[in-house]
């Protein structure tokens, strides 16, 4: 699959995930699920269970797209429901801006750790506005046995110079990580 995702990677708060063979991605508001399907990913997008209305949104992106073959499913961060035993192995989900309250963090990582039990391989790929410099995965990593890798924004040209950089007032930084099994290695 070729597919530059550049500044889709940050641009709505939202995940999804692909799998090789074939490819399935998900996502929240659609926009970066919408930029893959349209580059020949075959495209799953998610946001809450819990948020009808963001679903519904998703569905719509996808008819104004003319994608109406990609499928919606509601998931939320932290509940085991019918859908996400559905999932079939991931490879890679990506994560949009989801890194924004704390209280949320361990749902996230809980349902990253039960996608790693379907495919130990799988990495949870994200970009974030950083909020705080206080808020911190590192124990919640060590608690499910994960690790995380920083990765640079320029190494994909999507720095200050490129993209990340906001004219919103304030100061906003953008970061990416990649988290995996703690005994695996990014490849």
């Amino acid at each position: 699959m070729e597919c530059t995702f550049g500044p889709v990677l940050w641009s709505w708060p939202s995940t999804y995930g692909f799998t090789e063979d074939p490819c399935r991605i998900g996502a929240g508001v659609s926009l970066p699920g919408i930029v893959a399907a349209k580059c020949g990913a075959k495209v799953t997008l998610s946001d809450s269970a819990e948020l009808p209305h963001c679903l519904e949104i998703c569905r719509q992106s996808c008819q104004m797209n003319h994608l109406p073959q990609v499928p919606v499913v509601g998931l939320t961060w932290g509940h085991v429901s019918q859908d996400l035993l559905g999932l079939p192995p991931q490879d890679i989900i990506l994560a949009s801006d989801v890194f924004f309250e704390p209280e949320d963090f361990e749902d996230i990582l809980t349902t990253v750790y039960f996608l790693m039990q379907k495919n130990p391989k799988v990495q949870l790929w994200s970009t974030y506005q950083v909020r705080s410099a206080d808020w911190s995965l590192e124990a919640l990593l060590y608690k499910w046995e994960m690790r995380c890798v920083h990765v640079p924004l320029g190494s994909f040209q999507a720095d200050k110079e490129h993209i990340a950089d906001s004219a919103l007032p304030g100061r906003h930084t953008i970061e990416m990580l990649v988290i995996s099994r703690a005994e695996d290695g990014l490849s």
